[in-house]
């Protein structure tokens, strides 16, 4: 190993590096390689000593100091170094993750790991100096280099950085910070395009999706496609029938079994339909996971790049995406930031936006584990969040990320978006101006619609969403340094000399003193609350806490919303009054700008036309849906006659114990009824496909009218049509199915050794899937160091100090790990091949019985909503197990109480055993061996 990495090393040019130690951790140990070239390993304890404020090499910083138990480590991370030389590359944070992508090959045993770790920082180093040639690609990155240097107070990596490029590195130079950050002067502006015509009504028959499909599979590995997927691919194309009636889409439920292949299955009609029409097809889906595999696939379809980026468009919400304006802040504060963190992050992140594709800050090319490295402040939070974009009024307009996204959209064939998305602008499509109100939707990932649409038309009148609208109003206040603008800022010159429209901005301003203000958490714990929806919410609090159950507890409480505590009835009756104050000239401002647009329309240039459409848009959405929905929810308060649509109630939401919000909330027991109401206005075809969308009771009508309710579809169209096609692989010979018998679910020891026993068994590819978090890291503390004695490595949400994201892309990379997450992990968690196999979940994952809960158990059935839902978590989680045609996989409960009711969950079939752990251990090691032997 040491002599190939020797010759590769000769094949380098030679660069300058820290002449710091190499170190990596494992539960247990320090594994440390110095200077000289020496490797050895070190107790945790005794690595704090040694290289206690001492310069080291490492990978994820903050995941070392937390493995160590230390914050003093002089630390030059190998990410950071990576992020700056390949911004928009792909790598798993590990030594061994970044030593694939850059082609660097060394041993896989954890004592191997500095060695990667160090020829990683040699081969960065030379793609470097590789660059120098180009001389303004090498003043760039000298400038933010220098930048972030902050005269040798800052980045570490500086005077490597300028010796890779050879220069000198002068610390005591000035730096003028914002013309070495001004990366966005290099950005393509985009232009305003003619809008496109309607849409053609022209239909797609059977037959040409199916030669669509042909096509497409003829460019990728298997030419030949699977009937299931060809009879997939012909009823999907029932969607792009001609619209016959109003407000009557045509609705199809299509279950498809993993593998059938249902990606190519609806891009192929929906290809068809957007070439012969002219027209996009939005197709919808709830992971990052499955956007990626669609983009993967789309490569199939077009596999010109300049084709494929005229005909697709990737679209999430503008939250999603960086705001220039707020990079810009950032940098001007950079230089004179208390901390070296946030002119790192920020020269990072000027290096990402040279690079990027999107600008998306939550998938795409950006690097997943980078915030944990930098902070969220100077990554993810330089979005806007809270919708106070000023559109053309912003110097970067014409550069911005969402807008290219829009416009791009506008004239795409086929646009992947999220749910969330969709739903936002399926509950603003009476609201807001239409740009993005498709006819044709496919909803992929189906069986996630009703949770969807619930977070979309629910109302939450609580502390932080309060707090959210104020901000929103007055930007930041208490003189504190931020980048939030206030409404008089973003639409001052809008209404400049129009005397009504600045009298209605000063009402709301008055009005908006009567939401929570800066320091209300604090003043909540102190008992001073002040302003009407202070006083309202701290006798929500002391409702809630006077009658919920589990306050010594780590769950969120909650309670009933009547009887009301004495005083709370008249703090409600006044903040209703307070928010009509609010509301009113909120949207007198917004018809007023409208008639603005109506009137002025000769007159008006496009990129004000835009911003009065947005900032009357966002007026009318938030008074009448946010602040509107409030108001309805006080009258119910008031007056105690509660809508049978909706559900009511108080809560004070707690992590881990500590209270962080508390409100009252409005969700509909049937979310689907107004998601349905607003989608079928627009809509004229809506395919909603999954491989879980009927229940799995065994009765075949029963499992179809659950797929029916939960999708909507009645609410739809009187006759959605529906179609199955099963899985084509074999589950019976692919998988096994354990339930424990002998190991007390309320025994912590006993749980934690059946989870090393199975892991050790399977040798690794483990997933675990908790109920709570407390038993997570319980389990995880017990076995985490006897498993990588075994040379199983062992990552833990909740534990490690890094994101659900990049916890899985470690996992996926290393077949001998084995992963611990919650039961809402599973959806994110996407890894064919070895790296899973085996999913064992600690309890059956029964949903928490919350009054939301309990209320729509009544609608729903009872007993039967309580199995239907646990039914689809477990088939959910199965059905991560086998991805393709060759995997195999074991699904273990850990919980003898599993109800023979729930084994619909697993597909006809698989072989259930109810036996010991004993058993269950011998019964795995047989299952794999047979494997190996095949």
């Amino acid at each position: 190993m040491s002599g190939h990495v020797a010759e590769q090393t000769q094949k380098r040019t030679r660069v300058s590096m820290p002449a710091a130690a190499v170190i990596t951790v494992t539960a247990r140990t320090t594994i440390a390689l110095s200077p000289d070239g020496e490797i050895k390993s070190y107790p945790h304890d005794q690595a704090r000593m040694i290289f206690h404020k001492r310069p080291v090499i490492v990978c994820h910083a903050p995941y070392t100091r937390h493995r160590l138990g230390t914050d003093d480590l002089i630390a030059y991370d190998v990410l950071e170094l990576f992020a700056f030389v390949h911004p928009a590359k792909f790598c798993v944070p590990t030594p061994f993750g970044i030593a694939n992508a850059l082609d660097i090959h060394v041993g896989e045993n954890s004592e191997d790991a500095p060695l990667a770790l160090h020829e990683s920082v040699r081969v960065l180093l030379s793609d470097l100096r590789a660059r120098e040639s180009d001389q303004e690609i090498r003043a760039n990155l000298l400038g933010i280099a220098d930048a972030m240097g902050a005269q040798g107070k800052g980045w570490v990596w500086t005077p490597f950085i300028f010796s890779a490029l050879n220069a000198e590195y002068d610390p005591e130079r000035q730096i003028l910070t914002r013309t070495a950050l001004n990366i966005w002067k290099n950005l393509p502006e985009w232009s305003e395009g003619a809008p496109p015509p309607p849409a053609g009504h022209d239909s797609v028959s059977g037959e040409e999706a199916r030669d669509r499909l042909r096509t497409m599979l003829s460019q990728g590995r298997s030419a030949e496609p699977r009937p299931q997927q060809m009879d997939y691919a012909g009823q999907i194309a029932s969607i792009f029938a001609p619209a016959q009636n109003a407000d009557q889409p045509h609705v199809l439920l299509a279950e498809a079994g993993t593998g059938v292949g249902k990606t190519l299955g609806y891009l192929a009609p929906a290809s068809v339909w957007a070439e012969k029409n002219g027209g996009p097809v939005w197709v919808s889906t709830y992971t990052r996971n499955l956007q990626r595999q669609i983009g993967q696939e789309l490569e199939r379809l077009y596999p010109d790049p300049m084709v494929r980026d005229r005909a697709v468009s990737i679209r999430k919400g503008r939250e999603n995406y960086l705001c220039l304006l707020n990079y810009e802040d950032l940098a001007n504060a950079a230089a004179l930031a208390r901390h070296a963190t946030q002119i790192i992050a920020a020269g990072l992140m000027a290096r990402w936006i040279s690079a990027t594709k999107d600008g998306d800050l939550s998938g795409g090319d950006f690097p997943g584990w980078l915030p944990a490295l930098l902070g969220y402040g100077g990554t993810t939070s330089l979005a806007d969040k809270r919708g106070e974009c000023i559109h053309s009024a912003c110097d970067h307009y014409h550069r911005c990320f969402v807008e290219r996204s829009i416009r791009k959209a506008r004239h795409a064939d086929i646009v992947v978006a999220n749910h969330a998305l969709v739903m936002i602008n399926t509950a603003l499509a009476g609201t807001a101006t239409p740009d993005d109100q498709p006819h044709r939707y496919v909803f992929d990932e189906g069986h996630h619609l009703f949770d969807a649409a619930d977070g979309a038309f629910s109302g939450n009148l609580s502390a932080r969403e309060t707090a959210d609208l104020r901000r929103w109003i007055f930007g930041q206040e208490g003189g504190k340094r931020s980048r939030a603008r206030g409404l008089k800022r973003r639409m001052d010159d809008l209404i400049a000399g129009d005397a009504s429209a600045e009298e209605d901005l000063e009402k709301i301003l008055q009005a908006a003193h009567s939401l929570p203000g800066p320091g209300w958490s604090k003043r909540f714990k102190d008992n001073a609350a002040f302003g009407a929806t202070e006083l309202f919410l701290a006798l929500v609090y002391q409702q809630v806490y006077a009658r919920a159950d589990g306050r010594d507890g780590p769950y969120s409480l909650e309670c009933t919303t009547l009887p009301l505590i004495d005083g709370l009835g008249d703090a409600a009756r006044l903040l209703k009054t307070r928010l009509n104050d609010l509301r009113t000239p909120m949207m007198v401002l917004a018809g007023r700008l409208r008639r603005r647009l109506g009137e002025q329309s000769a007159t008006l240039d496009t990129d004000t036309r835009r911003r009065l459409e947005s900032v009357a848009a966002s007026l009318q959405r938030r008074g009448e849906m946010t602040i509107g929905a409030w108001i309805a929810m006080l009258d119910t308060l008031e007056s105690g006659n509660a809508d049978n649509q909706f559900v009511d109630w108080m809560e004070i939401e707690r992590i881990e114990g500590q209270a962080i919000d508390v409100g009252l909330y409005r969700h509909w027991i049937d979310p689907m009824i107004p998601f349905a109401a607003a989608m079928k206005m627009q809509a004229h075809g809506i395919a909603i496909t999954s491989a879980t969308l009927r229940d799995g009771t065994g009765d075949e009508e029963e499992d179809w009218r659950v797929a029916v309710e939960r999708t909507g579809a009645l609410s739809l169209t009187p006759s959605p049509h529906r179609f199955a096609v099963s899985s084509p692989y074999n589950y019976a010979d692919q998988t096994r199915v354990y339930i424990i018998t002998d190991v007390r679910k309320d025994d912590l020891d006993q749980v934690a050794g059946a989870y090393q026993a199975l892991f050790e068994a399977a040798g690794g590819g483990g997933l675990g899937l908790f109920t709570a978090i407390q038993r997570l890291r319980a389990v995880r503390d017990r076995i985490a160091p006897k498993l990588e004695d075994n040379g199983i490595a062992l990552y833990a949400q909740h534990v490690d100090e890094m994101d659900t994201g990049t916890l899985v892309d470690i996992f996926r990379a290393d077949t001998h790990a084995c992963l611990l997450g919650t039961d809402a992990v599973r959806d994110g968690v996407d890894v064919p091949g070895d790296s899973l196999r085996m999913l064992v979940y600690d309890r059956v994952p029964w949903t928490r019985p919350t009054i939301l809960h309990k209320a729509r158990r009544e609608a729903f059935g009872k007993r039967r909503y309580d199995e239907l839902l646990t039914r689809l978590k477990l088939r959910q989680a199965f059905g991560r197990l086998v991805r393709r045609a060759d995997d195999r996989g074991v699904f273990v409960m850990l919980d003898s109480m599993l109800p023979t009711r729930l084994h619909g969950a697993f597909p006809e079939g698989v072989k259930i055993e109810r036996v010991g752990l004993a058993d269950a251990v011998k019964g795995i090691k047989d299952f794999w061996s047979t494997d190996s032997d095949c």
